[in-house]
């Protein structure tokens, strides 16, 4: 009657999302008087989620799932819930796991519960905290199924390190056959991608020209952060879609949100609330952005961020 946590991973390697759900399983474990179990696939090394409070890891170790598949990784979770007599599943809020996680609640006739940013307030019933009304409100869903699948939101709990190790053992479930199989991925490297970026770096109309980006990268450098940008840049092919951050683009839930140059339109508000501190620089003091920022700079981009990379810079180096 483990927690069962599906801990996601990239060429071998855990992403944050993982210690952080493994995080968030430990404390519903720890309300529930159980323990962690995780299910891992193709990680090298699953020692690093003892720190994290998972007390056994079923290790999936199978070239065909190099690629992920929802419905190959949602029968595998499914596996394994059964195997372990789970009956509270956690996954994290990543695109994978959202597109997996519909398949895995309708496989184990389970509750699903997306982007969830606490541990549950109560556990008869079970009762947990998601954002409402595009992050303006907050509301206690309860899920009253047997079976219950909880989406944690990302950067909402934290990481949380518990002392332990984690007992491997390998699982090999069984495989289904492949609707749709993955021919190649091209992903760009060394950038900090927007769904494990703490901090996002944003950039929009305000900024004139794809031939301006320099800056916003430079500061996104210093700082560690992931760069983004508002519909219309991406639009005008300034930057790719993949930067598009908004209620139609990527959603953001970041430590630290940085606008610049983005008036801050309905829809680009409502995929970034979820970030805890919000900072905008824009020329115009009635931009809507200014409302819902948490600290807002009134002068141009082109003057205020190269002084702020200069400030940043010497910061660190006295570091």
């Amino acid at each position: 009657m483990s927690v069962l946590v599906y801990t996601e991973s990239e060429q071998g390697h855990f992403k944050k999302a993982a210690l952080e759900v493994a995080s968030y399983a430990k404390a519903v474990a720890d309300q529930l008087g159980t323990t962690v179990t995780a299910i891992s696939v193709n990680a090298a090394d699953t020692s690093v989620l003892g720190n994290y409070g998972v007390d056994k890891v079923l290790h999936v170790n199978n070239d065909k799932l190099n690629s992920f598949n929802a419905n190959a990784y949602a029968n595998v979770i499914k596996q394994a819930a059964e195997n372990e007599s789970a009956k509270v599943i956690i996954i994290s809020s990543s695109a994978d796991s959202k597109y997996l996680a519909p398949l895995l609640a309708v496989g184990l006739n389970a509750g699903y519960a997306s982007n969830v940013v606490a541990a549950p307030s109560s556990t008869s019933p079970f009762t947990v905290k998601r954002p409402a009304f595009t992050n303006k409100a907050f509301e206690n869903t309860q899920i009253n199924t047997e079976v219950k699948i909880i989406g944690v939101s990302n950067n909402a709990f934290g990481l949380v390190e518990n002392s332990g190790n984690a007992s491997a053992e390998d699982f090999s479930p069984a495989i289904p056959e492949f609707a749709v199989n993955v021919e190649s991925v091209d992903k760009a490297t060394d950038k900090v991608t927007i769904a494990d970026a703490e901090i996002v770096v944003s950039g929009g109309r305000g900024l004139k020209g794809p031939e301006n980006w320099g800056m916003i990268e430079e500061l996104a450098e210093v700082l560690g952060a992931a760069t983004a940008c508002s519909k219309p840049v991406s639009d005008l092919g300034w930057r790719p879609h993949s930067e598009h951050v908004g209620q139609t683009g990527k959603p953001v839930a970041s430590n630290l949100y940085i606008a610049i140059g983005i008036s801050g339109a309905i829809q680009h508000l409502a995929g970034i609330n979820a970030s805890k501190v919000k900072v905008v620089v824009n020329t115009d003091p009635e931009a809507p952005f200014f409302k819902a920022a948490d600290y807002g700079v009134v002068g141009d981009a082109f003057q205020v961020i190269p002084e702020l990379i200069e400030k940043l810079k010497a910061f660190k180096a006295q570091q």
